[in-house]
């Protein structure tokens, strides 16, 4: 690969994509594509996760520059509105970024003679699960904008490819662990966060549905299998669940996890709460097929340890975190409320992003 191009890579993925990315393809040029919404929340940062790129290009996927995609030999399409309360709230916006703009780019890419697609797709389109284990033959029952998006986007995205654009679905399971730009509303570090900050965890659940867990280290190795994925290797197209049979948990039991990683803490259950929906478990054992040698690593324990040690490393103590920059919902909210950004979350005026602390930079 000599140039890998890579969007929203300035989210909580990104850093950890782009630093694997460096280290596995050292000659390759990396370039990053984002609006920069989240360039400003920075944790525990010593080096802007940037600098590792060879380019950073600032940018609306839904309006793609001229030029962008000239002598790239893969895309790796991370760019979305990224969870359930950003969808609720931006449903059309979640339609366009996530949908629309992700077949888009596709299109655009396989014209200029991209090879390799990677998309991040998501197990939450499997939303009510029922008792069994997901594959991907399993029905799809996609409960929020942002699953529905994802579905749209891998039936758009499969008569796209053939042999010489090959395209990778990537289902990934629900995201957790250390970034450089930590998101708290997942469920993993939602619950570190409560511990470290309040001793106590709040499930707002009975705790009983199921989540499959991917680390964000473990995404990265995912991803830079799919760049060079043969055809030979599950054909040129394939959705496929992406993850580990070993991070399929029940919410309270990774409560109670998080409580033994911190002992004193409190986990309140809310026993009378409406049935969560969302509850799935998934197998992986085609994903442990085809790709033997980027089999997840991390471990729960290394996940939760890693989370704490971070948090107290910056200080953290603020019990109000849900309502802080930590969550992404809240981040564009504020920027809405100062006008920075418009309904349909574009800049209100062109380079309208937010500073990076100027220490980071030198």
């Amino acid at each position: 690969m000599q140039r890998i191009l890579i969007t929203g890579n300035m989210g909580y993925v990104g850093p950890g994509v782009v630093r694997h990315l460096r280290q596995q393809f050292p000659h390759a040029e990396l370039i990053g594509f984002d609006m920069g919404y989240f360039a400003h929340c920075l944790t525990g940062a010593t080096r802007l996760p940037e600098s590792r790129l060879d380019r950073q290009i600032f940018g609306d996927v839904r309006h793609l520059p001229e030029g962008l995609l000239e002598g790239v030999d893969a895309v790796v399409s991370l760019a979305a509105i990224s969870n359930d309360p950003m969808g609720q709230t931006y449903e059309q916006v979640t339609l366009d970024v996530n949908y629309h703009a992700t077949i888009e780019l596709a299109r655009q890419a396989k014209a200029a003679g991209v090879s390799s697609f990677v998309f991040a797709s998501s197990c939450s389109m499997y939303g009510a699960g029922g008792e069994g284990a997901k594959t991907e033959s399993s029905q799809l029952n996609p409960l929020t904008a942002y699953a529905r998006s994802k579905v749209l986007s891998e039936q758009d995205l499969r008569p796209l490819a053939d042999d010489e654009f090959v395209v990778t679905c990537l289902r990934f399971a629900t995201a957790c662990g250390w970034s450089e730009r930590l998101r708290l509303d997942l469920v993993v570090n939602d619950f570190v966060a409560g511990a470290v900050a309040a001793g106590e965890i709040s499930i707002l659940s009975d705790g009983t549905p199921w989540r499959p867990l991917i680390h964000v280290q473990d995404m990265a190795r995912a991803i830079e299998w799919a760049i060079g994925r043969p055809t030979e290797v599950g054909g040129n197209f394939l959705a496929i669940n992406t993850g580990s049979a070993h991070w399929n948990y029940q919410v309270r039991d990774l409560a109670y996890a998080v409580a033994d990683a911190l002992p004193g803490t409190r986990v309140s259950l809310n026993a009378d709460a409406p049935p969560d929906k969302r509850s799935y478990r998934v197998d992986f054992s085609l994903y442990q097929e085809l790709a033997p040698n980027h089999q997840p690593r991390r471990t729960l324990v290394d996940a939760i340890a890693e989370l704490r040690d971070g948090l107290l490393a910056m200080n953290f103590r603020d019990a109000s975190f849900r309502s802080s920059e930590l969550m992404r919902l809240r981040v564009l909210t504020r920027l809405r409320e100062t006008q920075e950004l418009g309904d349909d979350l574009n800049w209100a005026r062109a380079g309208s992003t937010r500073p990076v602390p100027a220490a980071l930079l030198a």
